[in-house]
């Protein structure tokens, strides 16, 4: 009796502990599915094409790396209650916070051109019309904020994160070679060719898909918004681990999908992978170009609130999702405007789209170094984190990342102005 009443008390506190992290999770695992938008998918799913499985240990190394920082956020927003943008300002002054604040809408209304870009072409394939899918995507977007409550947003946006993780059935679909999977997840290695531009520029934009500016800007401001506190940061952070390792996870399938089927094929984009997987499996094809929709709309509504809560804490407006229109008329201006001008731009006969949906990862990582110093010193600051400051060991891992990143930023703009130097 004894032994039965230990394992249902044991029971019920696991049961309380799942329902707990119920509770908390959606911030974490929302920025890091979304993490794979529609810039995200065409980046892995060309690398893929290009390099086979070669690089698939180099994202799984990234997996981590995204944790680390995206953790930091966590932490922030439950101790001083305050969005990245608001707390750049308040330790750092108006120079750095507007420096921040114009960083983050730069790399913003780019990406956010790659995520209509994405859903376009994703729903073309099927026949519908851009102007058509353009038009019903600002219809869904706009409904899922204006029902004045954060947490139906975010049930709503944990059910695409769901539909994003299409990737993982399509890779089992089509029998990939497991031992070449194996040997391209676990030792790290060059790709046949070593280390070229074309292959550096891909590295560049990995990166740059894995950890952008905008993912610190939303999960911090979304912590807030969703009223967690301290006592929460424990779960907030298996929320973030949880995302990190879906990341990964989708990523790799993606690899796997092109480099089984269309190993070699100079592809540029998602859509053209989608397809010409249509001609080979039409099942595989379909969930390629359904998740490539997914991944553009969760990647637009994610992108379009990081800046409109930016733009809520640096100017004062009231920026929560809890407040209906007439409450917080301006950040919802911004959000739409935001969504509007994305969508238009994509409509625009002849504008370069591909391009900008390549380059505009490797923008957001030479970008980076800037967000994430603002980051590590704001935790680093005692007087406002307290016990929750970071430890030697995260300082360490964190400042680790920073100087890679900068140091690889800055030979890819080397090797931009001297672009044989790699060859």
């Amino acid at each position: 009796m004894n032994f039965l009443s230990r394992l249902y008390y044991r029971y019920k506190k696991m049961w309380k502990v799942v329902r707990l992290f119920m509770l908390i999770a959606g911030p974490g695992i929302i920025v890091m599915v979304a993490d794979n938008d529609a810039g995200g998918i065409t980046t892995y799913t060309v690398t893929g094409a290009q390099y086979s499985f070669h690089l698939i240990w180099f994202l799984i190394l990234l997996g981590p790396v995204a944790y680390y920082v995206q953790e930091m956020t966590v932490r922030l927003g439950a101790v001083t209650k305050r969005g990245h943008a608001e707390a750049i300002f308040h330790a750092f002054g108006s120079f750095w916070g507007w420096f921040s604040l114009l960083d983050l809408v730069l790399v913003d209304w780019l990406t956010m051109i790659t995520e209509f870009v994405g859903m376009t072409a994703a729903l073309s394939l099927f026949g519908v019309p851009r102007i058509v899918t353009v038009i019903g995507a600002w219809i869904v977007m706009m409904a899922m904020v204006l029902q004045g409550r954060y947490w139906t947003w975010e049930k709503i946006a944990l059910a695409f994160c769901a539909l994003n993780l299409i990737y993982i059935p399509a890779a089992f679909m089509i029998n990939p070679p497991i031992d070449k999977i194996i040997q391209g997840s676990f030792m790290p290695h060059l790709p046949p060719g070593g280390f070229t531009n074309d292959l550096f520029f891909l590295i560049m934009a990995n990166i740059g898909t894995t950890i952008a500016p905008w993912m610190i800007f939303f999960q911090q401001s979304a912590v807030v918004d969703k009223g967690m506190q301290e006592k929460d940061m424990r779960l907030g952070k298996v929320d973030t681990g949880v995302g990190a390792l879906l990341t990964v996870v989708v990523a790799a399938g993606c690899i796997i999908l092109t480099a089984t089927l269309i190993p070699g094929l100079p592809i540029s984009d998602a859509a053209t992978a989608a397809k010409l997987f249509f001609g080979i499996n039409k099942y595989v094809g379909a969930l390629l170009a359904i998740g490539l929709f997914d991944a553009g709309f969760l990647g637009a509504i994610c992108i379009s609130l990081a800046s409109s809560w930016a733009f809520g804490e640096v100017f004062g407006w009231a920026h929560s999702l809890n407040q209906n229109v007439k409450q917080a008329p301006w950040f919802y201006a911004y959000y739409f405007f935001t969504l509007v001008f994305a969508g238009v731009v994509v409509l625009i006969p002849g504008a370069p789209l591909v391009l900008i949906t390549l380059f505009v990862q490797v923008i957001a990582v030479t970008l980076l170094p800037a967000a994430l110093v603002f980051l590590i010193v704001l935790l680093n600051d005692e007087q406002t984190m307290g016990k929750h400051k970071n430890t030697w060991f995260q300082n360490l891992a964190n400042i680790g990342i920073v100087s890679l990143i900068i140091v690889v930023s800055t030979l890819y703009g080397v090797s931009a102005v001297f672009p044989n130097i790699l060859r």
